[in-house]
């Protein structure tokens, strides 16, 4: 079905403004002089270990929570300036409770394994996103009217971490009101991705994809409801998870869920090393954790694998980079060669609709009859009514306090149709079934994450609509785990979405443990 008349003009649109908004940019902007392009290579070995592996050490007195914190906070100090990733730090905090932590391990007589059963993450530090509430940090956005506001307590997801012992070393940046591909407001500014600082990290969750894969922690927190933790974790290389629908909680984050965006919305853990995720989810679900069966052995040789190589050719979406559909390829090849499985291609005519079905979904109104609250409505913050109109003419002159991404989308949003297309509805329950069907209980599919590498900064500006590839998970709410596969030609990151059925988020984990084994995982961007 080609696009309808009104897709046609949105498209047109969207497309024309980011034209000239790039032109604009190439025009004004001037390159800021930099003292290194280049990110050092990490050299404490602390800074090598997976969290799990660090909990073990700390809890066995061979290193004290001290050290390790430490080392993160040095880490941070070293990147941070190249990558403007964390955004408000609590080094002080961090380093008094993990003395606490070598206290108590020092009068702990219950033995490790005790130790281990109440706090698995005892000693561990952790990076936290700025938008999901941390006790008195910051919770802005990057929405300049919120500067100032810190968080009275903790979201239900990081006060699980806490409680299991990690020790929050700051807050990270993200696009403003989160709802952008590139990490960038007037608040904090722009965060840039460590493998090449030119180019962007992703968003909504880019500083803590930024921070992670620079070594400057080691596990995070992520929030995705279009992709916000899968896309960067794919441009920086490491590795994220958004579990089904409705096992994290969503509670304490900014801008709070309307509409229907709670079923969409997904927290979930991001790190370095696949050994990481199920514990850091397993924590995060608190009592829901039971329905995902995590403690189940996964044996991978009698899972049933499926490819799907594009999205089927949408006119809205990216060709997909040669090199991703190499490295998906060699997926393919490695679990064959070495399971004895096979990977059987598959295609789902509905993907080539995935933008329409996102962006219909997303603008639904909740079962109440309560429709999202407009985009112009969070941009305000509780003042006067943003005209973006008014704010684009204020942009261009430098005036403005909103970025041209979040103008963009308040522009946009007023050209959605009221009623949404039936045809568009059919299509995702139609895509709903065969997925389903398909994946069953023991189904992983491979995906990609997107069809293009890393951009350079505002590059996405020009294909918006590529989040589609990412966004679809979201309105099907199944699992999906973002896989890290090593570096392009240009130094940049690979990898390779792993989706599963509902609540079968432990198979998408045993494949990322067997990715990272088979192609090497995160890798580091100063030694690449």
């Amino acid at each position: 079905m080609a696009l309808t008349p009104a897709e046609r003009v949105q498209k047109w649109l969207l497309r024309a403004f980011s034209g000239f908004i790039f032109a604009v940019f190439r025009l004004f902007s001037r390159p800021v002089p930099r003292k290194a392009t280049k990110l050092p290579p990490v050299s404490n070995p602390l800074l090598l270990k997976p969290a799990v592996e660090l909990a073990q050490k700390i809890r066995r007195r061979e290193v004290t929570s001290v050290e390790v914190v430490q080392a993160y906070i040095d880490r941070i100090q070293e990147v941070n300036p190249l990558l403007n990733a964390v955004v408000k730090d609590r080094f002080s905090a961090a380093l008094s409770e993990a003395a606490h932590v070598d206290k108590l391990i020092d009068e702990e007589t219950d033995g490790e394994e005790a130790l281990a059963d109440r706090f698995p993450l005892l000693g561990v530090p952790l990076s936290v996103k700025e938008s999901i509430f941390l006790q008195g940090m910051p919770c802005t956005t990057g929405l300049v009217s919120r500067a100032g506001l810190l968080s009275s307590g903790d979201a239900p997801s990081v006060a699980l971490l806490k409680r299991a012992g990690a020790i929050p070393l700051g807050v990270t940046n993200t696009p403003e009101l989160c709802m952008w591909m590139e990490t960038n407001n007037h608040l904090y500014g722009i965060t840039n991705n460590p493998y090449d600082i030119q180019r962007m990290c992703g968003g909504s969750s880019g500083g803590q994809g930024s921070i992670l894969a620079s070594g400057g922690a080691v596990i995070g927190n992520g929030s995705d409801i279009g992709g916000s933790i899968r896309l960067p974790s794919f441009y920086n290389g490491i590795f994220g998870h958004k579990g089904t629908t409705g096992i994290v909680s969503n509670e304490g984050q900014y801008p709070p869920s309307s509409g229907r965006h709670n079923e969409y919305l997904s927290t979930g853990p991001m790190c370095r090393y696949a050994e990481d995720l199920l514990p850091m989810l397993k924590i995060m679900a608190g009592a829901n954790a039971d329905k995902l069966s995590l403690s189940s052995e996964v044996d991978l040789k009698k899972l049933r694998f499926f490819t799907v190589l594009d999205d089927g050719g949408s006119p809205l979406t990216s060709p997909v980079d040669k090199q991703l559909s190499e490295g998906q390829s060699k997926v393919v090849h490695r679990l064959e060669a070495d399971l004895g499985v096979k990977v059987k291609e598959i295609s789902f005519p509905q993907l080539k609709y995935s933008y329409q079905i996102w962006d219909t979904f997303m603008a639904l109104p909740d079962k109440d009859g309560k429709s999202p609250q407009p985009f112009v409505e969070l941009m305000a913050d509780g003042g006067p009514a943003v005209w973006p109109v008014w704010e684009l003419i204020k942009w261009l002159f430098g005036k403005s306090d909103h970025t041209i991404a979040a103008i963009g989308l308040a522009l946009t949003e007023s050209t959605r149709s009221a009623t949404p297309s039936q045809f568009i509805l059919q299509q995702k329950e139609a895509l709903q079934r065969s997925m389903e069907e398909i994946l069953g209980t023991d189904g992983v599919l491979l995906y990609p994450c997107q069809p293009l590498l890393a951009q350079k900064h505002h590059h996405a500006l020009f294909t918006p609509f590529n989040l589609a590839y990412t966004g679809i998970f979201n309105i099907l709410g199944l699992p999906v785990t973002q896989c890290p596969l090593g570096l392009s030609v240009e130094g940049l990151p690979l990898g390779v979405q792993v989706a599963a059925g509902t609540l079968q988020d432990r198979l998408t984990l045993a494949v990322a443990l067997y990715l990272q084994n088979a192609f090497g995982g995160w890798r580091d961007p100063g030694a690449a």
